[in-house]
């Protein structure tokens, strides 16, 4: 850690100015509308790079990302909860200058390597059985304390002040992947099918019961799950089990919710993910980030396939920026021509920005990204 000054998720947070209003942003995500691109970057630099960037001349707006233009919609999240609610209470075990480790409210133990990550990696899981489930599913079913506070006021005001009006449910993969861990999960899908079927289920019902009493006060605008259930090689849960233990689930949401107006159903998932976007078509998905493409998610190929049923944001290689000039412009010069003709995208790196990228380089990126979606989108003024 030594030298770095940014090293937590809030050191890295971006500012960014948003300057689409929410009825634009859903009409544009949802094919309605295709007045002018939307541009964005969504997670923002690795540990290390601001001081990268800093090093290299960065401003403090740089920096902070605030000097930099994009065109992009705000968002809110109801603060209410629809996951886990309790625990045990979390237990330091160990902490050196470059490693903390500890136990975690599921009662896993958890390292993380200081100064080169954020996300802490689980070394143990809390179930194994039926039985190991029943002893903690009551942290998954319903209460009244899942609404405490005032959200329905924060949810009207996010819709006063033009933004998207956004909730959030646990994965349908990666919350029973927190409880069994990837390789217990992927084995209980066939040794154990009534196990993750009880999670699921479980999960389910308090998400609706939750989101049921939200929607009927204040409609949601954008559903939001995160699955991170893929790698480069493919996905590690296939069609049959995204219809048989998601599948349900997320339709039982989602279709309450577009009942009652909402317009977008938002998957964040790393990975090559193409085996399944029709699986997760059906349930209700209509769209995905953040479109990897070292693991084989092209947004140009994407888009041809599956036309206006998916809509995305991301997919432009973060690591391109590491590479020349004339292959920074290459990659924005496939993708943006197609993505400014049918909407429905927006247009930002596919996460978060990888160290050794030059200052240069990304102040290049952002220029040429806007030389070409106002050559093919006409003038773009705010």
């Amino acid at each position: 850690m030594a030298g770095l000054r940014w090293t937590t998720h809030g050191d890295l947070a971006i500012r960014r100015t948003p300057t689409v209003g929410r009825e634009e942003f859903l009409d544009f995500m949802t094919f309605r509308r295709n007045d002018r691109p939307l541009f964005t970057e969504i997670f923002g630099p690795l540990i290390g790079l601001k001081e990268e960037w800093e090093a290299q001349g960065a401003t403090p707006e740089e920096l902070g990302f605030s000097a930099f233009r994009y065109r992009c919609e705000g968002r809110g999240m109801v603060p209410v909860n629809t996951g886990r609610n309790g625990g045990y209470p979390e237990e330091a075990i160990a902490e050196t200058d470059d490693l903390k480790v500890w136990r975690d409210g599921l009662g896993r133990v958890m390292t993380l390597a200081k100064g080169r990550s954020t996300l802490p990696i689980p070394k143990s899981h809390p179930v194994r059985t039926m039985e190991d489930w029943l002893r903690i599913k009551p942290w998954y079913g319903f209460s009244e304390e899942r609404l405490a506070g005032d959200w329905e006021a924060a949810a009207r005001r996010m819709r006063a002040e033009d933004r998207v009006v956004c909730a959030a449910i646990p994965g349908g993969f990666d919350e029973p992947r927190q409880l069994l861990g990837e390789e217990g999960l992927c084995m209980a899908y066939c040794e154990q099918p009534e196990l993750v079927h009880d999670i699921v289920r479980t999960i389910g019902d308090t998400a609706a019961a939750v989101l049921d009493r939200v929607s009927a006060t204040v409609p949601i605008d954008m559903l939001c799950v995160h699955e991170d259930m893929a790698g480069r090689t493919g996905p590690l849960a296939g069609p049959e089990q995204v219809r048989e233990f998601i599948a349900p689930y997320y339709r039982r949401v989602w279709d309450m919710l577009a009942d009652r107006g909402a317009r977008l159903f938002d998957q964040d998932s790393d990975g090559d993910m193409n085996a399944v976007i029709d699986a997760f078509l059906e349930a209700g998905v209509n769209c995905m980030h953040p479109m990897e493409p070292a693991a084989n998610m092209d947004i140009v190929a994407v888009r041809e396939k599956y036309g206006q049923r998916l809509a995305m944001y991301g997919g432009i290689d973060k690591h391109v920026l590491r590479r020349s000039r004339e292959e920074i412009t290459a990659e924005l010069a496939y993708k943006i021509p197609p993505m400014v003709r049918t909407g429905g995208c927006e247009l930002a790196l596919d996460h978060r920005i990888p160290n050794g990228t030059p200052l240069a380089a990304y102040r290049f990126y952002i220029a040429k990204a806007w030389e070409i979606m106002e050559r093919e989108g006409g003038s773009i003024r705010e």
